[in-house]
């Protein structure tokens, strides 16, 4: 394993923690502020969108996670998971999606499938350019998720 990628993983882990849902809207609530200038350290709402294109044309055709993107409209999830992602690291965006739980709740998502993500979320951060410290600033803010989107997270 490289150790690049030791490190990410590593970082993933430790930070690790609880998330919240909103029980109005039911949707992700980040358990901690947004880490402020990480949107504009990611390319505001362009560099993300261009990571998250590259992350999912990575995963569709990965095919330790490509089953679980079989009819999905990948240009609609894109747009929402910028939008989120564009919330959650301080941009104006207002994601309106659901909790990750309800989302991910049919999946039935393993660490093997979440692993296959980060890894084509890490190689699309690569290709945009985003320093690797940056990179951990966004897997901070995106851990705790961890817990809602797994099957039976281990």
């Amino acid at each position: 394993m490289p150790t690049r990628f030791l490190h990410l993983a590593l970082a993933s882990l430790m930070l690790l923690g609880a998330t919240t849902a909103s029980a109005e809207a039911d949707r992700y609530v980040p358990a901690r502020p947004a880490d402020a200038g990480l949107y504009q350290a990611l390319g505001e709402r362009a560099g993300i969108d261009a990571v998250v294109a590259g992350m999912l044309k990575r995963s569709a055709l990965n095919p330790r996670i490509a089953d679980k993107f079989k009819g999905i409209k990948l240009k609609g999830l894109q747009d929402q998971i910028t939008d989120q992602l564009c919330e959650l690291t301080g941009g104006p965006c207002h994601y309106e999606g659901n909790s990750m739980k309800d989302a991910h709740a049919d999946l039935a998502l393993t660490m093997a499938h979440f692993n296959a993500l980060v890894e084509d979320l890490q190689q699309a951060l690569d290709e945009q350019g985003v320093p690797f410290r940056t990179q951990n600033r966004l897997l901070a803010i995106l851990a705790p998720m961890y817990r809602d989107v797994l099957k039976s997270p281990r």
